[in-house]
């Protein structure tokens, strides 16, 4: 847990977000996140529909891969070429 302090920022508080927490929650520059407070407690959360497209992402990158072990051309899985020409 990473301890910060509260700044101005014009008219409106500010908190920095430490690197380790932005890389953990894989918050980038510029992201829009929301913001409330619930019972006294801060709540930032991510934005929505971005996290939603991450994911897909993620899931359609691991599709991916599953298809590059079986696909062939040439006898040779779309694996085997990516390997082959790395050597």
């Amino acid at each position: 847990m990473s301890q910060v302090i509260v700044g101005k920022w014009g008219k409106s508080l500010a908190v920095r977000v430490p690197i380790d927490v932005a890389a953990a929650a894989g918050l980038v520059d510029g992201e829009a996140v929301e913001i409330e407070a619930v019972d006294g407690t801060i709540v930032i959360r991510r934005d929505a529909a971005k996290a939603q497209a991450q994911m897909k992402a993620q899931q359609a990158r691991a599709e991916i891969i599953e298809l590059s072990k079986v696909m062939t051309l040439g006898g040779l899985s779309i694996r085997e070429l990516i390997d082959e020409g790395r050597r």
